[in-house]
């Protein structure tokens, strides 16, 4: 692409190694483009996290619990990415995380989208697909994908 100047550049991160990567690649990208960078974690809540006998949580307490672990997520990825000179933000999403990243994609009217390869476990991948594989197919922009 001729002339391709990206200025809102959106990564996803979940914590994983690939995912720490695609936020370097991320913020690589941003600083030579000068571009702003949104770092999105997304969490899924777990169905029965409370335990099989156990009485479900107070709305509070699983929004206290899955903040918590997403500022665990953000607070271990801007730690391990260069960012300085870098306009960025992050947010925080619950939900389907392919879907809430390309929500967020088209919020922000991204220019690019950045993925690790892979976070989640085979199983899971084997079952819903991964993250990487329906964002290439659904998300409004380019996507990096990034090993």
């Amino acid at each position: 692409m001729e002339g391709w100047n990206p200025k809102v550049i959106v990564v996803g991160v979940d914590g994983s190694d690939p995912s720490i990567e695609a936020a370097r690649a991320a913020g690589a990208l941003a600083h030579c483009h000068s571009a702003k960078l949104i770092v999105v974690t997304v969490v899924r809540p777990p169905e029965g996290w409370w335990g099989i006998v156990g009485s479900p949580p107070t709305a509070e307490a699983l929004g206290d619990s899955l903040s918590d672990a997403q500022r665990d997520v953000l607070d271990r990825t801007l730690r391990s990415v260069d960012l300085s000179g870098v306009e960025y933000e992050t947010q925080e999403e619950i939900g389907e995380p392919s879907a809430q990243l390309i929500d967020v994609c088209k919020r922000v009217d991204a220019d690019i989208l950045v993925v690790g390869r892979r976070g989640a476990g085979l199983l899971r991948r084997m079952v819903v697909g991964s993250v990487a594989n329906h964002v290439v197919h659904e998300a409004p922009c380019p996507v990096l994908v990034v090993p």
